[in-house]
């Protein structure tokens, strides 16, 4: 890859996203990465002018409905499938981060 501005760094990626890979991972990450890259920087060279952006490959129409309120579940019953409650009224669960802290 010689663009200086796309240059990919597996290792800082891994990094940020807290991944400890093996060198052999690394490597095979950093060169499967090199090559999206460039595949992208083969597509900014197609000459586009005159085609219409487009979202989507075919014609698209949301078709919506007018919202209607309707009433939910009462909470007595959506809290006996609860695993616990704190004070009835909220949901207890078991910790999942270490630390006691907020996500």
């Amino acid at each position: 890859m010689s663009s200086g501005a796309n240059k990919f760094d597996a290792a800082r990626v891994a990094m940020l996203a807290r991944l400890e890979l093996a060198p052999e991972s690394l490597a095979r990450f950093q060169s499967e990465m090199e090559k999206i890259v460039s595949y992208v920087d083969q597509l900014t060279e197609l000459d586009v002018e005159g085609i219409e952006p487009t979202a989507h490959a075919a014609p698209m129409t949301n078709v919506l409905r007018e919202d209607q309120a309707v009433p939910g579940f009462p909470r007595d019953v959506m809290l006996k499938n609860a695993p616990g409650t704190i004070d009835d009224e909220l949901v207890a669960m078991p910790q999942v981060l270490p630390g006691g802290g907020m996500a």
